[in-house]
């Protein structure tokens, strides 16, 4: 694994704070990445983005402890979209050859802790897109979702549950419109 090049940082503004975090990049094949911000903080937190990975003008952030996310091999991350993993041991897993379009959002928690009798009732929750899921623009994915491979969602759609793979998912919540489908890019 590959470390940023001098010039991925400087196109990029990347912030890590706290002990033992890291930030993969697989040799392979070329990785592009300009104009997103990376935040780290917390302990033991890791970034990995695979080779063949183009990643414009968006937002990660991991913060916590043990936290993960992952970016499969010739995965699109567009302009504008938010790659959330928050809270202690979350993982978000973006499979290969997925495709995210302009202002996505992947929160695998609500930000803040909700309490009630003293306990936390919004724990945060992974997140995991399998193989070539195409993500349109707007879309919200909440965690403790799995989208199954080959998938489709839908313009604007708010992801609160699973989708099998084959599927097509629309609306806010979005629900499945059709199955056994496939796509190109």
């Amino acid at each position: 694994m590959n470390q940023l090049t001098f010039l991925q940082k400087i196109r990029n503004k990347i912030r890590v704070y706290g002990r033992d975090n890291k930030i993969f990049l697989d040799k392979k094949n070329k990785i592009k990445i300009s104009k997103t911000k990376i935040v780290i903080k917390g302990s033991n937190n890791t970034l990995h983005i695979n080779s063949g990975v183009k990643i414009n003008g968006s937002f990660i952030e991991i913060v916590g402890n043990n936290c993960r996310i992952t970016i499969g091999k010739n995965s699109i991350i567009g302009d504008g979209c938010y790659l959330s993993a928050k809270d202690e041991s979350i993982h978000l897993i973006i499979g290969d050859e997925c495709m995210l379009s302009r202002n996505a959002k992947l929160m695998t928690s609500d930000g803040h802790p909700i309490y009630q009798n003293g306990e936390i009732i919004n724990s945060a929750k992974d997140i995991t897109l399998g193989d070539k899921v195409w993500i349109a623009d707007d879309v919200t994915i909440l965690k403790g979702v799995e989208v199954g491979a080959n998938s489709v969602i839908g313009i604007g759609s708010v992801l609160t549950k699973s989708v099998p793979a084959g599927s097509i998912a629309v609306g806010n919540p979005a629900k499945v419109v059709k199955e056994s489908i496939s796509w190109t890019h």
